[in-house]
């Protein structure tokens, strides 16, 4: 990522340290003087309550956000069971804080909530991940008609040195890092409009977008993803927006085209021949 600015794709998977932290004591105000209103005096009780709340609330995020990192980077499998007094052991909280976690992610349709089966990773189905793409094209394409109109010399330098950054993470075979910047490319994008929701929303779909890809076992290449985010670079810095709209849904279109959506369903008597005999 380009150094001096910090994307909302990234700054949501930064490394957490999954301890939690102590809240700050309140300090009671002073007694009012004389001729000035009454404060409500906030008791010690009542301040170690809302100490004790932030506390559980950054505990609940802290977790949110180490998961939300370990399927971004594709370190969590679809399906992959989540207990909840495994998580509790990791990350030294309650089940209830745990369960607030799980029930935040699985809002943002990362996991999958059962009765009585518990929480695991979601697995997107073949619809979800066709929706997920085709949100994707028309979002992206407005993105980048849009910028190509006003982008500046400064931020085509950015997104020179970003890709300075994926190239680097390629070559030293950095999976983890190269997925994430490989990603974040396209939030930097957004971000380069001002559109602080737009980026989020961005992020939320490239994050499904990973759950998708490991689901469907894509054959996308890193380097082919990032032959393709130079050619939109260098549309951008030529103010080509219709050429940049192409290139960009060209881009999605190899990425989805590369998943095995369409897997061809197997003969039952000859996947089990061989063990029958």
């Amino acid at each position: 990522m380009v150094a001096g600015r910090q994307s909302v794709y990234t700054s949501a998977y930064r490394s957490i340290d999954p301890r939690p932290v102590p809240s700050t004591p309140t300090r009671r105000p002073s007694p009012p003087g004389p001729g000035r209103p009454a404060l409500r005096v906030v008791r010690g009780d009542a301040a170690q309550r809302g100490g004790a709340h932030d506390a559980a609330d950054t505990a609940t995020q802290r977790i949110v956000e180490s998961i939300t990192a370990a399927i971004a980077e594709r370190r969590l499998m679809p399906g992959t069971k989540l207990a909840e007094q495994k998580l509790a052991d990791i990350f030294h909280v309650s089940r209830t804080l745990v369960r607030q976690a799980l029930n935040q992610l699985s809002r943002d349709r990362l996991v999958q909530l059962r009765p009585s089966r518990g929480a695991s990773v979601a697995a997107p189905g073949v619809a979800e991940a066709r929706q997920v793409f085709e949100a994707r094209q028309l979002i992206e394409g407005a993105m980048v008609r849009q910028l190509a109109r006003s982008i500046t010399p400064a931020q085509i330098a950015e997104l020179r040195m970003h890709l300075h950054a994926e190239r680097a993470a390629i070559g030293r075979a950095d999976i983890s890092g190269r997925t994430s910047l490989l990603a974040d490319f396209h939030v930097v994008l957004a971000r380069m409009l001002g559109n602080e929701v737009l980026a989020q929303l961005l992020s939320d779909l490239l994050t499904r977008s990973s759950l998708i890809a490991l689901m469907y076992q894509s054959t996308h290449s890193a380097e082919a993803s990032f032959d393709e985010h130079v050619a939109i670079v260098d549309a951008l810095e030529r103010h080509d927006g219709r050429d940049a709209v192409r290139l960009t849904q060209r881009h999605l279109s190899s990425v989805e085209q590369n998943l095995r959506l369409d897997p061809r369903r197997p003969d039952l008597a000859l996947v089990l021949e061989e063990r029958v005999r």
